[in-house]
């Protein structure tokens, strides 16, 4: 059986509700899921309902953006398991609506400098992409592709919203290390996303396990065999637990990320886990 560890619903950026995406796993005779969305947990109520209906383990996890000074880290946190209601968690969920309500006024501000550079955009239009999910360059990005600004959505990205387009915008600032010991403290497992998509992320590799770095995702789309061997020595090196996903949105954002893709065996999944219960809040009780 094979999993999907990084996927996202319409509560973030991507395209499929958290049941409909439950279900398209289920097709795809995927044995656990895990719904990472963009600094949000509003799917996982839901997608968990889902996952008992349809037959498949989803995993509560969230994927926070954070900034280095080389550009952005993402940490996914695994396990925000609801029988500790850790993903309902005060501290947790008031550092999310932060971030959410930066993506808001950062969006609104592209939408500005895209105005200024001859490319107004409706915002009603922009919210409506978004639908109940939190608004962020991927709608921007729609708008921008149904005017025919751009041919496409990652063409809106490499032109102009990206890190050095004529409209991007920075967005509230959250270091790596910040971001591993919140989801250290409501019990979850942090873990580094897509480690190789930024220009020296392997390199803070240990700074960030000494903040309690507890996995890095080798398993990517993507990734060549050469590139997950490297993540793989760099995950033993450090004693970190592998993860992997698709980084599916669905929808035509990230379009080359499929569903399933790459395969990612259960027994990594089972790694993972393993790996958690480690750690000192989650040893099972011992036994008299």
């Amino acid at each position: 059986m094979s999993i999907d560890l990084h996927t996202h619903t319409t509560a973030s950026d991507g395209a499929t509700p958290p049941r409909a995406l439950v279900r398209l796993a289920h097709e795809k005779r995927l044995s656990a899921l895990a719904i990472s969305d963009h600094d949000t947990t509003d799917a996982l109520d839901e997608a968990l309902a889902a996952g008992r209906d349809e037959g498949v383990e989803v995993v509560p996890a969230v994927e926070m953006s954070t900034d280095v000074a080389e550009g952005e880290v993402h940490v996914l946190g695994y396990f925000l398991d609801d029988d500790h209601d850790d993903y309902h968690n005060e501290e947790l969920q008031s550092l999310l609506r932060t971030l959410r309500e930066s993506r808001l006024g950062r969006a609104r501000k592209m939408a500005e400098k895209l105005a200024a550079l001859g490319m107004p955009l409706d915002w009603e239009r922009v919210q409506a992409f978004a639908g109940d999910g939190a608004v962020g360059r991927p709608h921007v990005a729609k708008a921008m592709v149904e005017r025919h600004y751009v041919p496409d959505i990652r063409s809106a990205f490499d032109l102009y919203i990206g890190r050095h387009g004529p409209a991007y915008v920075e967005r509230y600032k959250l270091t790596p290390a910040d971001a591993i010991q919140l989801i250290r403290r409501v019990g979850g497992m942090p873990v580094l996303a897509h480690p190789l998509e930024g220009m020296g992320v392997l390199g803070m590799v240990p700074e960030l396990v000494a903040a309690g770095l507890g996995g890095i995702e080798c398993y990517y789309t993507g990734y060549t065999t050469a590139m997950v061997s490297v993540l793989e020595q760099t995950a033993r090196q450090h004693g970190l637990a592998t993860t992997g996903g698709s980084d599916y949105h669905g929808g035509g954002v990230a379009a080359s990320c499929i569903l399933g893709q790459p395969v990612v065996p259960d027994r990594v999944l089972d790694g993972l886990r393993q790996a958690w219960q480690a750690s000192s809040k989650h040893k099972p009780p011992t036994t008299p």
